[in-house]
């Protein structure tokens, strides 16, 4: 039996105990499971997620979920950045434990379980340590830090501090609305990605409720996957007539990065209702 470890707020660990862990992380491909990372005889590197989880979830601390999984359990296995690429690789429980543990540098790894885990794999639950590993991403001490919209967390201990002084250049306000859509018309049919996923950027900026969803209607039909998934991510918060109906022909999208697109933000859209109606 393979040995892993799942880091979670302490609130969950009642449930865990009682139900297991449930499939509500997304991974590589839309899948939906479970993160965790192999116990390695560091005790460092086998928490090394703890401070930059701590980031994004700080209620009430963190607890260890011990597992243990049969060795021939099917896992997605690779860097943070290679979900994103499409690029992590299909092994089993056994083998991701022996490739972590011969790395170098195992930092930044993560295993991907494409299911829940059952209370009966649970082996045992305490509490984590507060202040083990990176923060952003290995090696991030001494690197100048980003603050661009996707990199900050809003509201984080010296964010504000941290702006002033190093005030990234898509700050400030947006251009106009007809100055994006000039840029956007500018791009050609189908349209240069970089060019519409930069523009679409700029109509996301945190604040705005109302956008010419008419207007961007068409790059729903773009070839490049991730532009659709950024104008589903840019459309999701407004209030604008016509939302609803993008969204749903979205919600069919033939790429799944795009469904998923639409599945989360109709889930934190549904989300902020229920916190605006308390």
């Amino acid at each position: 039996m393979a040995m892993f470890v799942h880091l979670t707020s302490t609130a969950n660990a009642p449930r865990i105990r009682r139900s297991g862990i449930r499939a509500v992380s997304h991974g590589q491909d839309g899948a939906r499971g479970v993160y965790c990372f192999p116990v390695l005889p560091s005790y460092t590197l086998t928490h090394q997620w703890m401070r930059e989880l701590g980031r994004f979830d700080s209620r009430g601390g963190k607890v260890a979920v011990h597992v243990r999984l049969d060795d021939e359990q099917p896992v997605l296995l690779g860097p943070y950045g290679e979900r994103l690429r499409h690029g992590q690789r299909t092994v089993t429980a056994a083998e991701a434990v022996r490739r972590i543990g011969a790395l170098d540098d195992p930092r930044g790894w993560e295993v991907f379980v494409p299911r829940a885990i059952g209370a009966g794999e649970v082996h045992r639950i305490r509490a984590a340590p507060k202040v083990v590993g990176w923060r952003y991403h290995p090696d991030a001490h001494g690197t100048r830090p980003c603050t661009c919209q996707g990199c900050r967390v809003r509201g984080e201990y010296g964010s504000r501090r941290l702006r002033e002084r190093l005030p990234h250049p898509l700050d400030g306000p947006p251009p106009p609305t007809r100055v994006l859509l000039a840029r956007i018309a500018a791009a050609g049919d189908p349209g240069d990605p970089v060019v519409l996923r930069e523009a679409l950027n700029w109509f996301w900026m945190p604040g705005r409720r109302r956008g010419p969803v008419d207007e961007l209607a068409r790059l729903a039909a773009h070839p490049d996957p991730v532009v659709r998934a950024v104008l589903v991510r840019t459309v999701a918060a407004w209030t604008t007539p016509g939302v609803d109906g993008l969204l749903d022909r979205l919600a069919d999208d033939p790429h799944p990065d795009v469904r998923e697109a639409v599945r989360e933000e109709r889930s934190e859209r549904a989300a902020r209702a229920v916190r605006a109606a308390r």
